[in-house]
């Protein structure tokens, strides 16, 4: 399956001239840079790119400079193994890329299974900064669901023509913003909007998508998460129906020194429909730790 074309679908990405492609052997990363201080490293979730941070990115880089990833095979970043998408393995990629751009993060920001990757990077890497996750995904699927998921994801994977099958079902199920409104209860702008309709309808990047749930291991992650010590944020949309506030209520106790701050009325993006209020919360919890840093 052919990635999509930079100069062809991307030329509808927001931010555009913030973009680079760095190339570490045979992966290209595309990777977003804009604004000037301390590091902020933000990880977009499964089926996502960079265009999702178009709103909340400027207002970050306002007093920090801010870098943003495509995940490995997702949108314009190519050439990762369809098989080393596991949330250890993606947190590998992603610290790999940090030390080939010599950037060492001060925080990490990551929505829905940005976050649990963050996480990851804090147990497998040495990160001990604050982590901010938006709609994190970090709880298992209860019961046999939990097994039943990641083998019905791994089959459709591993079946070639399944990627295809579903971009080309986008229309069939009422378009992208039918789509997203069932999956994500969350209303986005015409510009978001749009870049969805280009990822979804795009077989190299569900097939991704796809790779990454048939990979993930929350239930892994589960058990280390009383081992995080970093200072996290959980930002959460009460109107999410893909992953209830009640499952984020869980991953919170799991946590040593965790805060969950809830938006009302919003759903799975909240960050999108509402940049302006997540920034605002960052930016307190971030100065928040700094305060706490300097006094020791």
């Amino acid at each position: 399956m052919s990635s999509l074309d930079w100069n062809r679908e991307g030329l509808i990405w927001p931010h555009r001239e913030a973009s680079d492609f760095v190339s570490l052997g045979a992966k290209r990363w595309h990777v977003q840079r804009m604004g000037s201080g301390p590091p902020l490293l933000l990880l977009h979730g499964t089926g996502a790119s960079v265009h999702s941070w178009r709103g909340l990115m400027p207002l970050l880089a306002q007093s920090h400079t801010v870098i943003a990833p495509d995940l490995p095979r997702h949108a314009f970043t190519t050439g990762h193994d369809a098989y080393a998408m596991s949330l250890p393995a993606m947190a590998g990629e992603i610290a790999g890329l940090m030390q080939a751009l010599d950037i060492q993060p001060t925080a990490i920001i990551g929505h829905s299974a940005g976050a649990a990757i963050a996480l990851q990077m804090a147990l497998d890497h040495g990160y001990t900064g604050p982590i901010i996750g938006l709609n994190s995904a970090l709880r298992p699927f209860p019961g046999a669901l939990a097994q039943i998921f990641p083998a019905v994801a791994k089959a459709l994977f591993v079946n070639p023509l399944v990627p295809r099958f579903f971009a080309g079902s986008i229309d069939l199920v009422g378009g992208a913003k039918k789509f997203l409104w069932r999956s994500t209860h969350s209303h986005i702008d015409a510009e978001g909007l749009a870049c969805y309709r280009t990822l979804l309808k795009h077989p190299a990047h569900a097939g991704g998508a796809l790779a990454m749930m048939a990979n993930w291991d929350l239930p892994g992650l589960r058990l280390r998460m009383g081992e995080v010590r970093n200072p996290v944020l959980l930002i959460h949309g009460a109107n999410d129906p893909a992953i209830p506030l009640d499952w984020a209520k869980d991953a919170h106790s799991w946590l040593a020194n965790a805060r969950l701050d809830v938006l009302p009325g919003l759903g799975h993006l909240a960050h999108e429909e509402a940049p302006e209020k997540a920034a605002a919360l960052i930016a307190a919890f971030l100065a928040e730790h700094n305060q706490e840093a300097r006094h020791g």
